[in-house]
């Protein structure tokens, strides 16, 4: 801080070698300084505000972003996929010709570890990959050859919705933001992409868009297949959201934003999908065979509970554990370990204090006690890790036990019976992941449980800790609602590209004006579904 109190100015840049950063918007690759008071970054650690100001797009810049990616949007869906395959290349070369003063960037917004931040790019660069191989392969297509009962000649492909909004989140500043997983596929799809920047981490995202247009610019893409906007506030979200050229949202964040947008979305004179990530409790259920030796199993449990701060979603916030001796021999095990445990930094002095609140209000329930607490970690904004406990009928009584406490903070609800436990099961919302611990002589009870399990999670683990997600075609990170307002869709994996394409049937077209992937010679050799029998071909 200088001596009035004011941010000290940048440095050139915090990225060596590349352009100082502006705090603009960025539409179809040129600046757009914003309008309204001046903002900053701030240092997750300390709250100091830092680096240049950024000041919210005007509604007049998001309806131009919005123009500009309509106006192209048939133009990139009808480029070749080696051309979209090779932007999502590019997108991820630039991303890591950033070097790691972007990780220290990002590290410095989000106080988030550098292993986590190395680690949160790998996956960034490599889900941008593996959706540039999906477009290769022409599989996401879906393309399909039949003949209806009368033997009319009928085809099928997907096409791109067009222009979609994508939200980046505040608990992964590179995987899930602006070129996380909504972008890649969206991009994959043949979608322009509109992403309104997490006030978060401002610089990073715009260290990130920098990237991508410049990856845009190299493989001579349309300029407004991407753009950028700031905001701190609401209103950027809801005119982006409402502005009649986009088709489709991308959000992942808290349940109160995620369900702003669905409403938004759903007012519009056109409805538009919104798929929304929301939040989730995650429980893990541990049966009687996977208390033997209480150690292991509960430095697990406490080393996923507090990876990262916890602010994961899908943290195991909830816990469910038999009552009786085992049982009762498993929480001190835990409350060794979690005593050890030290608060980490977390993303923003908002989130810790609704983090410490969370947890009040969780204590203040009669019946909730504590099992331990580890230590606050260094600064203002590293609260302590803390695990409580109640009986199943403490917490069905009290809804507000059920949602989610967004950090280190886990609640265990002791069950007595398997009937108590589906109804536990049975009376939950919908989550992200379902996770069962035992051993052979439970199978019979994980069977009786696993119907249910699959009604209200979108990923079913056995014996594992839902904090680590794999990017890959089987991949599922959604579920019902609230876990996400789409339960049909995932926003890892590649089925994620699904959610911005559409199904259309051609009947009877001949087959000069058919589309190159449903013609007879086949000319791009995608894979399609041909025949009553709806067999593969190349």
């Amino acid at each position: 801080m200088n001596p009035t109190g004011n941010p000290s100015p940048p440095v050139d840049s915090p990225l060596p070698g590349h352009a100082p950063l502006s705090g603009h918007s960025l539409l179809a690759g040129r600046e757009a300084p914003g309008t309204g008071d001046a903002w900053h970054a701030v240092a997750a650690a300390t709250g100091e505000p830092f680096g240049p100001p950024h000041r919210d797009a005007s509604a007049e810049q998001v309806a131009e972003a919005a123009r500009l990616a309509a106006a192209d949007a048939r133009a990139y869906r009808a480029l070749p996929p080696e051309r979209r395959a090779a932007f999502l290349d590019a997108c991820a070369a630039e991303i890591e010709a950033l070097g790691d003063a972007l990780l220290e960037l990002a590290a410095r917004e989000t106080g988030l570890p550098a292993a986590r931040l190395t680690g949160e790019r790998a996956r960034t660069c490599g889900q941008l990959r593996l959706f540039a191989d999906l477009v290769r392969s022409g599989t996401a297509l879906g393309a399909r050859i039949d003949s209806g009962p009368s033997g009319t000649d009928v085809r099928l492909r997907r096409i791109p919705l067009g222009p979609v909004a994508v939200f980046g989140a505040s608990n992964f500043p590179l995987a899930f933001s602006v070129a996380g997983g909504d972008t890649a596929s969206a991009l994959a799809a043949g979608c322009p992409v509109v992403v309104k920047a997490h006030p978060a981490h401002p610089g990073t995202g715009e260290a990130v868009a920098r990237a991508v247009t410049a990856a845009a610019a190299r493989t001579g893409m349309p300029a407004s297949v991407f753009s950028l906007l700031v905001g701190r506030g609401h209103d950027v979200g809801l005119a982006l959201v409402g502005d009649p050229r986009i088709t489709a949202v991308g959000f992942t964040g808290s349940r109160a934003g995620g369900l702003a947008l669905v409403a938004a979305g759903r007012s519009r004179p056109v409805p538009i999908p919104v798929h929304a990530e929301m939040s989730a409790v995650n429980p893990v259920i541990m049966l009687d065979g996977a208390l033997a030796e209480p150690e292991p199993a509960a430095g697990s449990y406490v080393a996923s509970l507090t990876n990262g701060a916890g602010q994961f979603c899908t943290n195991p916030g909830l816990l469910l554990l038999p009552a009786g001796p085992a049982g009762d021999a498993f929480l001190p095990a835990v409350a060794r370990t979690l005593k050890a445990a030290e608060g980490q930094v977390m993303l923003t002095p908002d989130i810790a204090r609704a983090y410490t609140e969370g947890v009040r209000r969780w204590e203040a329930v009669a019946g909730v006690r504590e099992v331990a607490r580890g230590t606050a970690g260094p600064g203002p904004y590293a609260p302590a890790p803390v695990i409580l406990e109640c009986d199943a009928a403490t917490y069905t009584a009290h809804e507000e036990l059920t949602g989610e406490v967004f950090g280190a903070a886990g609640l265990v609800v002791r069950w007595s019976g398997t009937e108590e436990l589906l109804r536990l099961l049975e009376q939950s919302e919908g989550q992200l992941t379902a996770t069962l611990h035992g051993t052979d002589a439970d199978r019979a009870t994980a069977l009786e449980l696993l119907p249910v399990l699959e009604e209200r999670a979108g990923r079913v683990l056995w014996g594992g800790w839902p904090t680590g997600v794999e990017v890959c075609h089987a991949m599922v990170h959604g579920g019902p609602w609230p876990a996400t307002s789409s339960p049909g869709t995932t926003s890892v994996g590649t089925l994620a590209v699904e959610r911005w394409l559409r199904p259309v049937c051609y009947q009877s077209l001949p087959d000069t004006l058919l589309p190159p992937e449903l013609r007879d010679d086949n000319p791009l050799r995608v894979p399609r579904r041909a025949g009553s029998g709806l067999t593969q071909e190349a």
